[in-house]
């Protein structure tokens, strides 16, 4: 026997079939834990022949990028489902909205628009009603179509006045930014005002912040108190009439979009018209001495009218108003030392004030004003989901304001037109 005969392990057992195959024969009655009949352990795997790795489904590995950009289109998308959820939650609502108040109603109202706290604790037991006259002062909302600035419809806010009661509100507050505007719009507002004090026995605060100038000075002259912010301009007491335009000689207007403007030379113009002056305003003729006597004395007696509604509600004497102070604006403290005004206040102080002027405490009192619409109800309501008695400020088209449009109309007013006609 060789050495390496010796070495050689015994054979083991023999098997018919594989072991793959999983049939293994063993004696009757032998126990297949016996270990003379269990194969033997598997040898290890030559390091010249190694094992295959068990399969197995392995995902591929995605770069950064594509993980980046999966991660991110899952949450894009996630917000707008979000996003479309909201939508059609919205537009319900909206649909809900327009069944019940139907496109045209919203504003037709003064009891419609619905209120909010500007100032003060919302459950406090007192109450102040605010309304704004702001921006131009126009006759009513039914006539004139709104302004590039936004407008206040004289004939509809003293509606919505007038539908107070003494159990609605310790106090009427007037809010002023205005430079004036047409002398009924601004007549119906102070004798809204009038009414109102009469019947509740409630006191009527104004408060200005920016201006309250002209027609603004008329709407407001006959409140119990004026209070002024810093910077305001009051005053202007003076109605004015135009604007006008004459041409001598035109020979061309020119209309383009580049350039404008008119050349003279021998073109006229010139109206049929049955009854004296009835083309007065053709900027292509000079006004008549006649002309310019009538309508002179026309707006002589509105400014009587308006220096007279100054000096009973102010206390100051005609004359000092048509010589001393004519249609001049003064700042906060010059109208304070002129009578147009009570005295210079910040908003906190003059909202405190107003609720002592009214006999309730400051503390427990609330002053509410008309809610703005919100965007949707703007973009789908437009002038429909407007504040009653108030324009929205105009974003294409042409105005066709009293202010822009009429001529022959008195104003009480005290700016450049062109800011109410968007030019």
């Amino acid at each position: 026997m060789s050495e390496s005969d010796s070495t050689r392990p015994a054979p083991g057992p023999d098997r018919s079939s594989s072991p793959d195959s999983g049939d293994v024969s063993a004696p009757s009655g032998a126990e297949l834990d016996d270990p003379a009949l269990l194969p033997p352990p598997a040898a290890p795997p030559s390091s010249e022949h190694p094992a295959p790795p068990a399969p197995y489904a392995k995902e591929p590995r995605r770069s950064g990028f594509k993980k980046g950009f999966g991660a991110g289109l899952g949450a894009a998308l996630g917000v707008g489902v979000v996003l479309c959820a909201l939508s059609l939650l919205s537009a319900l609502s909206l649909v809900v909205m327009l069944v019940i108040i139907r496109p045209g109603e919203a504003n037709t109202s003064a009891s419609t628009t619905a209120t909010t706290t500007v100032w003060g604790d919302a459950g406090a037991s007192h109450t102040l009603r605010a309304i704004e006259v702001s921006g131009a002062i126009e006759t009513t909302g039914g006539s004139t179509s709104s302004l590039y600035t936004s407008a206040t419809y004289g004939y509809d806010v003293a509606d919505v006045i007038d539908d107070l009661e003494a159990d609605d509100a310790d106090g009427l507050l007037l809010l002023m930014d205005t430079p004036g505007g047409t002398i009924p719009g601004a007549r119906a507002i102070a004798q809204a005002a009038e009414r109102y004090r009469d019947r509740t026995g409630h006191p009527v605060i104004a408060y200005v912040t920016g201006m309250a100038a002209s027609g603004g000075m008329y709407a407001m002259a006959g409140a119990d108190h004026i209070y002024a912010d810093q910077g305001t301009m009051i005053g202007s007491i003076g109605v004015i009439m135009g604007p006008f335009a004459h041409y001598s000689g035109v020979t061309q207007i020119d209309n383009g979009i580049l350039s404008g403007g008119v050349s003279a030379d021998s073109i006229e113009q010139f109206y049929l018209t049955q009854g004296t002056g009835k083309d007065f305003g053709n900027a292509f003729r000079e006004m008549t001495d006649e002309e310019r006597a009538v309508y002179t004395s026309d707006i002589a007696r509105e400014y009587d009218v308006f220096v007279q509604w100054v000096a009973d509600e102010r206390g100051i004497s005609t004359e000092t108003i048509r010589n001393e102070l004519g249609a001049y604006l003064y700042d906060a403290q010059t109208a304070v030392d002129k009578n147009l005004a009570d005295a210079v206040m910040g908003r906190d102080e003059a909202f405190r004030q107003a609720a002592t002027d009214s006999g309730v405490d400051p503390g427990d009192t609330r002053i509410i004003a008309d809610t703005t619409p919100g965007a949707l109800s703007r973009l789908f309501g437009a002038d429909s989901s407007r504040i009653f008695g108030h324009g929205a400020p105009m974003t294409n088209g042409t105005a066709t304001s009293e202010l822009c449009t009429s001529a022959t109309t008195v104003f009480a007013w005290s700016a450049n037109p062109v800011q109410a006609c968007g030019g």
